[in-house]
């Protein structure tokens, strides 16, 4: 039997999925966390943990609770992110959460409020009514992994663990110990103004970035989507942006492509900047006068696990006793926080309930799943910290 009452569950994630915290990096005028922080430490108030909430930038919180063990165990953190994406596609309905059936609806409920519930949820139970833990646990609800993630950032930068799971939703029968990096680049082309009526003086930018695109896409075809990475899947590729030109009746000298492009466990970002570097050569070949750049906005580095043996041999031990078997070690195709934490030397898993339609509209979470998260987590909780 679970910990916690399903009607408990949802009370909770319902709470947070009704407090706007859309990071304002994704959308100008966001929110951002302050609200939900605060009711985050009042729901807290009453609990024996010490609680700091940093200002990290203007208007953007960390959300930091740390309950102290009596000693002689490591510390762990369970990280989870208290910002959601724009929900412009589902106003009226986005922040008025919806239960049907195992599904409760609304913008964070799965990515990532269900979670920041998860952490909470565990974080009551043992400072109420769960055995005294000999290390001490650290829930850090943080802000902006929907945007550059600053809040994790200051995180690494300020607070250390001896361990770390990063709650995100996925599935409760999986655990993540590996994922893909991934890059923003901005594909910038130059070629030659000129007037409407005189072609043979231009050098037209968006026509050669339409041959850059179709080279993309091609080579997406073949080596992403034909050669998925066997633990990752599918390597990220996708275009964000385009804009160039300046008006109707002249050849455009410059256009400039947006891109999302992951890399895979032992590849970097210098590799894909490469392979487009050299789509761009091609194409300059067929338009003499062409001149072309990438320039990386953004660079991630992919997550592989490190000195992970004790958080999973725990997750296991807690998955056979609350879901008849163990977890399936995985990799994940997607980016997560849990980079940034293992980055900074502390041994890394990531880890939470199922949910769908991440970044759009009518997104959900499993209830049940949830409560199976929480109950595995808790479990290793014990396993990890020791008991008094």
């Amino acid at each position: 039997m679970s910990l916690y009452r399903t009607d408990e569950v949802i009370s909770l994630i319902s709470d947070l999925v009704r407090i706007n915290s859309v990071t304002p990096w994704l959308v100008p005028g966001g929110a951002g966390e302050r609200e939900v922080v605060d009711y985050m430490r009042q729901y807290v108030s009453d609990l024996p943990v010490e609680v700091e909430c940093p200002e990290i930038a203007p208007g953007r919180f960390n959300f930091i609770a740390t309950l102290r063990g009596t000693g002689g165990g490591p510390s762990l953190c369970l990280n989870a992110h208290a910002d959601t994406v724009g929900f412009a596609g589902w106003s009226d309905e986005a922040m008025v959460p919806r239960l049907e059936g195992d599904r409760l609806y609304g913008v964070g409920a799965a990515d990532d409020k269900g979670c920041c519930a998860i952490a909470l949820l565990a974080l009551r139970y043992f400072a109420t009514t769960g055995p005294r833990l000999k290390g001490d646990l650290v829930v850090a609800c943080v802000a902006d992994e929907e945007g550059v993630s600053i809040g994790t950032e200051h995180l690494v930068e300020h607070l250390r663990t001896d361990l770390a799971i990063v709650l995100e939703p996925h599935d409760v029968n999986a655990l993540i110990t590996e994922h893909q990096g991934f890059g923003w680049l901005d594909v910038n082309l130059y070629g030659k103004a000129a007037h409407g009526s005189a072609p043979d003086d231009g050098v037209d930018a968006i026509v050669a970035m339409s041959h850059v695109v179709t080279r993309l896409s091609a080579f997406d075809a073949e080596h992403f989507a034909g050669r998925p990475d066997p633990r990752n899947g599918r390597t990220v590729f996708h275009t964000g942006t385009v804009r160039g030109g300046t008006d109707y009746a002249t050849y455009p000298s410059t256009a400039t492509l947006g891109i999302e492009i992951g890399t895979q466990p032992g590849e970097t970002l210098a590799n894909r900047v490469e392979e487009i570097e050299s789509i761009i050569a091609d194409v300059a070949t067929l338009m003499p006068g062409l001149r072309g750049e990438v320039v990386i906005q953004l660079n991630r580095q992919p997550f592989v696990g490190r000195g992970q043996e004790p958080l999973i041999t725990a997750m296991q031990k807690a998955a056979v006793r609350h879901l008849g078997h163990e977890l399936t070690d995985s990799g994940m195709n997607a980016w997560a926080d849990a980079a940034l934490m293992q980055d900074a030397g502390t041994p890394t898993v990531l880890f939470g309930p199922a949910g769908h339609n991440f970044h759009s509209p009518h997104e959900w979470v499993s209830v049940r799943e949830v409560v199976l998260a929480t109950d595995i987590v808790v479990d290793a909780v014990v396993e990890l910290l020791g008991t008094a």
